[in-house]
């Protein structure tokens, strides 16, 4: 027969150690409790905020709000959706003010971001802020390079003003020291072949050959539709042969404009050869 001692001895040690495993339990149900969980609702993104707003002020005072904020700023579509409802609303002002108040923030130095303002500014019909904000770059210790001077370029050639184009063709590049590259050259000869100028964007080419920049397929092919479609089909065909004999080889969009060609010349036979 065992002595009791023991027995009694384990017995309450057994039920120190069950009370002990309670206490967590309590813990635990004291943890869950509904009203410790209750707080304030997570408040929605600045970006989901941006997109739903309909009210033009409060779209503009929601983005002026969150000028710093990184996931705004660095996001595309929040600028170019903020900026195409404000100018639809004909809130240019809100437009100007957003805008430059970005250009004078951190990111106002980074170049590819001058060139996003740029564009901005040319999607809400402001050329003018456009350009300005192109010869003011240095203000924001931005360096100019040839890909913010293309941007503006693209900007002045939908203006479709001849005389603007041509002078800050010509007049630009000497004064900032820029070096024309074939994407300025294809602006300029897009802008000029939609304007009818065929002739002119044929001397482009010519003369930008000249300077070393050698024309591309995109060069060939408008210039070769613009000729088609001014019934200069001859030197359309040209232009062709010069093209392929220089080794620049065509794309997809070249032999479309050709066959389109051929097939309104009533030759479609021809656009197997």
């Amino acid at each position: 027969m065992l002595p009791l001692q023991p027995i009694r001895r384990f017995c309450k040690s057994s039920s120190a150690a069950i009370a002990s495993n309670n206490l967590p339990e309590v813990t635990l149900k004291h943890i869950q409790s509904p009203k410790l969980l209750e707080g304030k609702p997570l408040e929605k993104p600045a970006l989901v905020k941006l997109r739903a707003e309909r009210d033009p002020e409060k779209l503009f005072q929601l983005f002026k709000a969150n000028a710093h904020n990184r996931l705004v700023i660095e996001n595309r579509f929040a600028f170019e959706d903020t900026v195409s409802r404000l100018a639809g609303a004909h809130r240019f002002d809100y437009i100007e003010h957003l805008l430059e108040h970005q250009k004078t923030l951190p990111q106002g130095r980074l170049e590819g971001f001058i060139f996003r303002i740029i564009m901005l500014y040319a999607k809400a019909g402001m050329t003018k802020h456009a350009i300005d904000t192109f010869y003011d770059m240095h203000l924001y210790g931005c360096k100019r390079t040839i890909k913010s001077f293309n941007a503006a370029l693209k900007v002045l050639s939908e203006t479709r003003n001849l005389e603007s184009i041509e002078i800050f063709l010509t007049e630009v590049p000497e004064k900032f020291d820029l070096q024309l590259d074939i994407f300025s050259v294809n602006i300029v000869l897009k802008a000029f072949c939609e304007m009818g100028f065929v002739d002119k964007a044929y001397l482009i080419m010519v003369n930008a050959e000249k300077l070393g920049i050698k024309p591309n397929v995109v060069t060939y092919t408008t210039l070769m539709s613009a000729l088609y479609k001014s019934k200069q089909c001859e030197i359309g065909n040209g232009l062709w042969n010069l093209m392929v004999r220089k080794g620049c080889l065509p794309n997809l969009l070249t032999f479309n404009v050709r066959i389109q060609y051929l097939v309104n010349s009533r030759r479609a036979w021809q656009a197997n050869s």
